[in-house]
């Protein structure tokens, strides 16, 4: 870092000029308010590496509509309600294409596919099929099989921590649970397991970690050298050949079987084998999807059940209420119905004020497509927007006491997943709304009814549930910066 400040610093006195010249040529556009910048940076000195909080404490002296510069790069960060429907929901289609970095591309295989590649005839095939073959309602509930068997799995391994009164790492329980489920959805089996199963784990983790940090030579080219020096490239290379080791093993996989079994019986087809049977998706194409889906799959599920236990642990009145809702309606059965789960109501509200609070992705990119004026501002094509879904869910003009947890705010409320009302889209919106919402909700209702019906929850060496932290872990999906460890307590009773 002392490195780059001083090459920037001697650079300043000859490039100045350049810079205020050629923002002064474009001065008679009208551009949403702007912070001060300083000269070949722009704004990335007011970044963190949390930066969707960067980002609100300069909307509170800005704006809620801001145009920075990451280096050459114009920003358009929005952070309210009514902002994003106005940019968003009325101009869809100028903002339906993606961001990506060179390092992106690598990672995702020249961004074939489905959640980075542009808008455009492929990336409605591919999302056509995604939906019908993985994520339609009629999908994800002829998985039921596989959810409740998982979370069985789970309740089990928890269950076998507490006569020792051991504390079970739930984050880590969380990822499992979550990748086997999507692993069995897409592939037909579990790869979660054993080493090649912890190493694929960590590959998806620091997968997350590197498309959430901020290369610089992506917005100052002639520093791009950076980030070979500090290793992000050779990080970059590392984690893109162990998760294509483990893509190519589960396509070569499927192919031997097919080859086995000969064109087979249809019954036996999972995602991987009717994707291997379109022949205008190339195998890097293939391989792209199945990353999509894993890591979506895997990380939006366990983050959102990772925050609503560290919530209602810190929140024992909201936790005691939802034990009572889902004691009152499961009885001493074992077994937790969807008929259940329909009629849990504090239990989905619970689920949104923790989306509320924690959304899965804080920032929402987009790239507009074209020139476009909104709200008065001229937006230029290529113009790099972030949307702060984080900064929403905590805008006082759209929620009373925005920082409490508190689920009653949700009961007989008709916000939903859909991201209809920009106020509470954590999902996103529009045709680049996440497609997997349905199947990661019903993955959480199920769980988190089961965890509270069943366990009681302390944390360990005599903690008190208050100073619960809730630090977060930079990257795509926010987690925990510390893993969420805390001691069952088994109810032997529910168990007959």
């Amino acid at each position: 870092m002392l490195i780059l400040l001083i090459f920037i610093t001697l650079l300043l006195s000859w490039m100045i000029k350049k810079y205020v010249f050629k923002f002064n040529h474009h001065g008679h556009k009208n551009n949403p308010p702007s912070p001060p910048k300083l000269p070949v940076i722009g704004n990335l000195h007011q970044l963190s590496a949390l930066t969707h909080r960067a980002l609100q404490t300069l909307g509170a002296k800005h704006g809620p509509v801001m145009l920075l510069h990451f280096g050459s790069k114009p920003v358009l960060v929005i952070q309210s309600a009514d902002a994003a429907a106005q940019f968003l929901k009325e101009h869809d289609l100028v903002f339906s294409d993606k961001p990506h970095t060179s390092s992106t591309r690598r990672l995702l295989y020249d961004l074939k596919d489905m959640i980075i590649t542009p808008y455009g005839e492929y990336w409605r095939k591919l999302k056509s099929i995604c939906v019908l073959q993985l994520l339609s309602n009629k999908r994800v509930q002829s998985y039921k099989f596989i959810r409740e068997e998982e979370t069985a799995l789970l309740l089990e391994e928890i269950k076998s921590c507490c006569l020792s009164e051991t504390a079970v790492d739930l984050s880590q329980q969380f990822d499992l649970h979550s990748n086997n489920v999507i692993c069995r959805a897409s592939f037909g089996r579990r790869f979660g397991e054993g080493e090649n199963g912890r190493r694929f784990t960590m590959a998806l983790r620091e997968l997350f970690r590197l498309m959430a940090t901020m290369e610089i030579g992506e917005f100052v080219p002639w520093l791009s050298w950076i980030s070979r020096v500090n290793g992000f490239y050779g990080r970059v290379e590392k984690v893109r050949e162990e998760l294509d080791e483990f893509l190519e093993m589960v396509v070569e996989e499927h192919l031997s079987r097919g080859l086995e079994s000969g064109d087979g019986n249809k019954n036996n087809e999972n995602f991987v084998d009717i994707l291997l049977k379109d022949s205008s998706i190339d195998r890097d194409g293939i391989k792209g999807i199945l990353l999509d889906m894993l890591a979506g799959g895997t990380d939006t599920t366990s983050s959102t059940l990772e925050w609503a236990m560290t919530e209602l642990i810190r929140n024992p009145t909201f936790k005691m209420k939802l034990q009572a809702e889902v004691r009152e309606i499961v009885q001493d059965r074992q077994v937790i119905t969807d008929d259940d789960l329909g009629k849990m109501q504090y239990l989905k509200a619970v689920i949104k004020e923790t989306l509320r609070l924690h959304a899965p992705v804080s920032l929402l990119g987009r790239v507009t497509r074209e020139d476009i004026t909104v709200m008065g501002y001229d937006i230029s094509a290529n113009t790099l927007v972030l949307v702060n879904i984080w900064a929403i869910g905590r805008d006082p003009a759209s929620w009373d006491q925005p920082e409490m947890f508190h689920p009653e705010r949700f009961l007989n409320s008709s916000l939903d997943f859909k991201g209809v009302d920009f106020k509470f889209a954590p999902f996103g919106h529009g045709r680049r709304g996440c497609p997997g919402t349905t199947l990661a909700i019903a993955s959480v209702e199920l769980v988190l009814a089961n965890l509270v019906h069943k366990f009681e929850w302390k944390l360990p060496m005599g903690a008190k549930c208050e100073d619960l932290d809730v630090l977060e872990q930079p990257g795509v999906s926010l987690h925990r910066k510390n893993a969420l460890l805390v001691v069952p307590i088994h109810r032997e009773h529910n168990m007959l």
